[in-house]
């Protein structure tokens, strides 16, 4: 049942950052998007990411891939916005 919960919970979290991408790479908008918590938000998600693979965690590494993917390129194009600007 716990398995269930964690493949829950990826899930969930798919619903987050990948509409958020999306909406960024289709709008072109990031004015109101934190470079500086995107930043240290991927830094998170690269420990978690290490951690995750650390203790061999299916559920745990592929929420974390999914995770660190999306929000690193969130991070790419608010660097690439910021820079047009």
């Amino acid at each position: 049942m716990l398995e269930f919960i964690g493949w829950l919970g990826v899930a969930f979290g798919l619903l987050v950052a990948p509409p958020q991408l999306w909406k960024i790479l289709k709008t072109g908008n990031t004015e109101a998007i934190s470079l500086v918590t995107y930043a240290f938000l991927c830094l998170a998600l690269i420990c978690y990411l290490l951690y995750a693979i650390s203790i061999n965690d299916p559920v745990f590494i592929t929420a974390q891939s999914i995770n660190t993917t999306v929000n690193v390129a969130i991070l790419i194009q608010l660097i690439r916005r910021k820079r047009a600007n």
